[in-house]
């Protein structure tokens, strides 16, 4: 997977996962898209992750609908949700390798 020492930021775990927006704007329309680079294998298993949990997950379906209503399309849906699981993703990460306080040693 990725080295903790490889990513900075959620920003960067984004770009390294391909699912960061890349800005796809066209006069008064303001819009976004998929980012096609990236690591292929884990944005495929952000992809699979999102889809199960916009089957089985109640409130990622709520989410889902809510885009809905606000006039975003099933692509566009699943590129929100998969940035917000790669921002999930990363804080377990950043939390599971972060050094714990310092113990002092028995001499």
């Amino acid at each position: 997977m990725v080295a903790s020492s490889q990513v900075r930021s959620e920003a960067a775990f984004a770009a390294l996962a391909g699912v960061n927006p890349i800005p796809a704007s066209s006069g008064n329309t303001v819009r976004h898209r998929l980012n096609r680079g990236g690591d292929r294998r884990l944005n495929s298993a952000l992809h699979m992750a999102t889809v199960v949990r916009m089957v089985h997950d109640p409130a990622t379906r709520a989410n889902a609908e809510r885009k809905k209503a606000e006039g975003k399309n099933p692509r566009e849906i699943r590129r929100i949700l998969k940035r917000y699981l790669a921002r999930h993703l990363y804080r377990t990460l950043n939390a599971l390798h972060t050094p714990n306080e310092t113990v002092p040693r028995a001499a």
